[in-house]
């Protein structure tokens, strides 16, 4: 290696070091805005990771690492950065799925626990004793739910509080629609059982609807996920069996990069919107 070379190679790195040194307040801040984030959705999953800010640089370096390694090994340094972006996205998207499923879970269960809700309190127990019931006698995850809501109740918070304090957390029309009409019925003096029996067969209803307009556009959900794939299929086609030759300078020019990569985020954002369309909100 000639001295001109090394010398280079040295300044050039110090240089990337005075910058992360210099950098390290922004990291940090970064760093505590995500893991503040990802520890509240986190916490609606019921998951309490003890070592979430670890996991967060791990992934960090681990997508640096991938970065690197597209762009000295593969040389491919802007699909390496486009692809370095799509997987710094990764855990965030697993976690709003995960959310999403458990909260359609919860939406599922609710009609069917507030028909027990209303059996419990015409029966004669309290709100309380009748919320205390379901949350152990309900699957979960609607258990938990009413389990912290009793736990709260039970610490010295007042039930109104609990529920908007779950109202908030769930996000759930329904759940909103079952809290605001326990808080009327409390302070009003109206016959819960029968208001809570109501809701139940409209909360009942909508799912109905929902499943009804999720089985009508689940061939299109699955054509919007061939739609997807195609072009990767067509992409191996071509560099394997078409023409080698001019699909291979997708890979191995700057420009030809650029639009690999301007077509797999068209790609990937079509899909997600296409999701989110076909998406049953009633």
């Amino acid at each position: 290696m000639s001295p001109d070379v090394l010398i280079s190679s040295l300044l050039f790195g110090a240089s990337l070091a005075l910058l992360a040194w210099s950098s390290e307040p922004y990291y940090r801040q970064a760093l505590d805005r995500v893991e503040g984030k990802l520890r509240e959705k986190l916490k609606r999953l019921r998951i309490y990771p003890k070592h979430l800010r670890a996991t967060i640089a791990a992934w960090c370096l681990f997508v640096l690492g991938h970065f690197a390694v597209m762009s000295l090994v593969f040389d491919v340094p802007v699909i390496g950065f486009v692809l370095s972006l799509l997987l710094l996205g990764v855990p965030w998207y697993l976690v709003q799925l995960w959310a999403e499923r458990r909260r359609e879970l919860i939406e599922d269960q609710l009609a069917d626990s507030m028909v027990s809700l209303a059996s419990a309190i015409k029966a004669g127990l309290s709100l309380a004793q009748s919320l205390e019931i379901l949350a152990k006698q309900s699957p979960k995850p609607i258990s938990q739910e009413f389990g912290q809501i009793i736990a709260e109740y039970q610490m010295g918070k007042t039930l109104e509080r609990c529920l908007d304090e779950a109202r908030a957390r769930l996000r759930s029309e329904n759940f909103a629609l079952f809290s605001a009409a326990m808080q009327a019925s409390r302070e009003s003096g109206g016959k819960l059982n029968e208001t809570v029996e109501r809701i139940a067969v409209s909360v009942r209803e909508m799912q109905r609807l929902e499943r009804k307009v999720t089985a009508d556009t689940a061939q299109a959900r699955t054509s919007a996920l061939y739609m997807a794939l195609v072009p990767f299929a067509i992409l191996a086609l071509y560099y394997f069996v078409v023409d080698p030759v001019n699909t291979e300078r997708l890979f191995t020019t700057v420009l030809g990069q650029l639009f690999l990569c301007a077509s797999i985020v068209l790609n990937v954002v079509a899909y997600l919107w296409a999701r989110h369309i076909l998406n049953p909100d009633i």
